[in-house]
């Protein structure tokens, strides 16, 4: 995190873009497209980068600059840019530091775009993914050549909530001189800091948690400056850039970041001993249960467990098929991170199109279920849960 002497939740709310002469209280919206120069030596001057001031709203935007700035001081870097969407910030990172014959290693569990990206898209231009176990982080130094640029990983994993050891990623990407790439979506920056283990570079869905209520879509990445530079670059040419409004939307939402996380992951951990002791549920994975594989190092890593629940349905497809169909006050969307908790069943749905052997691969069981909590009252949304189980 920063080395601020103020507290996390203070510089989320106090972190502002500098005021007008309206003095305003709260930062206005900036819906423009562009921004006029005084004359022709400052118009000179900016686009030689002799100011740091801003040209046009694709390039930046004081919006977007409040909540790119919220944060890199939230996790500990030193630059950072804003996108539309979290694919977005995934793609244009990735392909703004890889060269035609570049490889990437990366954990075998990882959202089904991003693994789309690595598997479809960048093969076009010669660009290979090797996938390690993440129940094997000990394989990973045989799956890097000579040509390895990025080390990448999302922790914890979704859907199936595993966690990997961020110091021990830091650590192999420094010994052999790799980018180490962090997805830290479903942590966010109030429950974990990639860059304190060794990421160079973290990257966020803000349309999940950030946001918290479902409104906007936004991405951002953040990390180290010269590495953000090449970003910025290729972002400022092929236009991803984050829109103004949903900047400001965003940058608000972090000023609750920290209340409403801590009563998502408190949602999320009761939900998840309610889950242990039911008898139609074979398994439960939630970070900060002890029954965790990973659990100690979750809390190595981790403020708290965080709202993801994962849990085994007994029944397989068919049972996970059964629940979304009875259930009443949670919702089935393919979203996570609002204020409504949202229940979806993997194996039927999102990666309904894989084989049973591939969904394996990447801890998809059968009846495997995903429970983003919400903001609600806890003993509602258990009693939806335990009438849709039986």
């Amino acid at each position: 995190m920063s080395n601020s002497p103020l507290g996390f939740e203070t510089q989320a709310i106090r972190t502002q873009t500098e005021r007008s002469q309206y003095l305003e209280h709260s930062v206005p919206l900036y819906l423009t497209s562009s921004f006029i120069f005084e004359d022709a030596e400052d118009m000179r001057a900016s686009f030689a980068e002799e100011k740091n001031r801003n040209i046009y709203s694709r390039f930046s935007n004081p919006n977007t600059s409040e909540f790119v700035e919220k944060i890199c001081k939230m996790e500990g870097a030193e630059s950072g840019y804003a996108f539309a969407t979290g694919m977005a910030a995934v793609y244009s990172t990735f392909a703004a530091l890889l060269n035609a014959g570049d490889h990437i290693v990366s954990a075998s569990s990882v959202f089904g775009s991003t693994h789309t990206l690595f598997t479809k898209y960048f093969p076009k231009w010669n660009i290979t993914t090797s996938y390690f176990t993440i129940t094997e982080p000990e394989t990973i130094e045989s799956y890097i050549q000579p040509n390895t640029r990025i080390l990448f990983a999302e922790s914890p994993t979704n859907p199936a909530v595993d966690i990997l050891d961020l110091e021990y990623l830091g650590k192999i990407a420094k010994k052999h001189n790799l980018i180490l790439i962090v997805d830290n979506c479903f942590a966010t920056p109030y429950l974990q800091n990639p860059i304190a283990f060794g990421a160079d570079l973290v990257i966020h869905s803000a349309t999940k948690l950030i946001d918290g209520q479902g409104r906007v879509l936004g991405g951002v990445t953040v990390g180290k400056e010269e590495l953000i530079r090449e970003i910025y670059l290729f972002s400022r040419n092929t236009g991803p850039a984050l829109a103004p409004f949903n900047a400001w939307i965003l940058s608000k939402s972090l000023e609750t970041l920290p209340v409403r996380v801590e009563k998502h992951c408190e949602n999320a951990e009761k939900i998840a001993h309610f889950l242990e002791s039911h008898p139609n549920v074979q398994t439960v994975k939630y970070p900060f249960l002890r029954s965790h594989p990973q659990y100690e190092i979750a809390k190595k890593q981790m403020r708290l467990g965080g709202n993801i629940v994962a849990f085994e349905i007994k029944g397989g497809i068919a049972a996970g098929r059964q629940f979304l169909d009875k259930i009443k006050l949670c919702s089935l969307s393919a979203n996570l991170g609002d204020t409504r908790t949202i229940v979806t069943h993997p194996a039927s749905t999102t990666h309904s199109k894989l084989t049973e052997q591939e969904r394996l691969a990447v801890s998809i069981t059968d009846g495997l279920v995903r429970i983003s909590a919400g903001l609600e009252s806890v003993n509602d949304i258990i009693a939806d849960l335990e009438q849709a189980l039986v």
